[in-house]
């Protein structure tokens, strides 16, 4: 019997890799869909979004299932929990690559501001938080979950960059608010995405430690 949950235990890690690289490709194609102004695959991204909302349902039955029936003593009891946490917040960022999405098709319709240097790297810095923090989930490592906590403030700065840079362009000129705008709305949807890798990343230090290191300096 021990096998056999082990084995399921394994597959639920392999179920939510799955979910993760989907989450991931969806932010990275609503950022391509914003600079390479491709409205189709703005749309395409926002039609997947379904997938990413049945493999959340799907996983967060198993872990009920699996606490049901199994009874997992701490360590399992802690893993499981952690996951039915992890998947809600890998939905949250699919839904933040959606919204990402519906900007992209609204700045498409527009002249370019300016040329998008910050958000790509903020993009790339969630995703990998992102990565880095499943990792730690199914490699039980702490130290990683804990790197990962203090690479949000690369993102948050970032953030408070690209917000400051489109001010002095509504300042300037005020014609250029509503694009300006919807620009802040995308910067603020990668932050989230990264403040929910570090929701992960801390709750994989509560899983190997029996730490809870919320609210407090990781």
């Amino acid at each position: 019997m021990e096998r056999v949950f082990d084995e399921e235990l394994k597959a639920l890690k392999g179920r939510i890799l799955a979910l993760g690289g989907l989450v991931e490709e969806q932010v990275q194609r609503s950022i391509k869909a914003l600079v390479e102004r491709d409205q189709d695959l703005a749309r395409t991204t926002i039609e997947e979004d379904h997938r990413v909302n049945r493999m959340e349902v799907e996983v967060d039955e198993e872990c009920v299932r699996l606490i049901a029936l199994r009874q997992p003593a701490a360590g399992d009891l802690r893993f499981l929990t952690t996951a039915m946490k992890i998947v809600t917040d890998l939905e949250r960022m699919g839904d933040l690559a959606v919204d990402t999405c519906e900007r992209a098709l609204e700045l498409n319709e527009e002249p370019p501001l300016k040329p998008y240097i910050d958000i790509p790297r903020m993009a790339d810095a969630a995703q990998r938080m992102l990565k880095e923090s499943l990792d730690a989930f199914v490699n039980r490592d702490a130290a990683l979950a804990r790197k990962v906590c203090r690479d949000d403030d690369f993102v948050d700065d970032l953030n408070k960059q690209v917000f400051r840079e489109l001010v002095s362009f509504m300042i300037e000129d005020p014609h250029t608010i509503t694009r300006a705008i919807r620009i802040s709305f995308i910067s603020k949807y990668l932050e989230r995405v990264a403040d929910h890798a570090t929701n992960i990343a801390e709750m994989v230090v509560y899983m190997v430690e029996g730490k809870i290191i919320r609210h407090m300096v990781p």
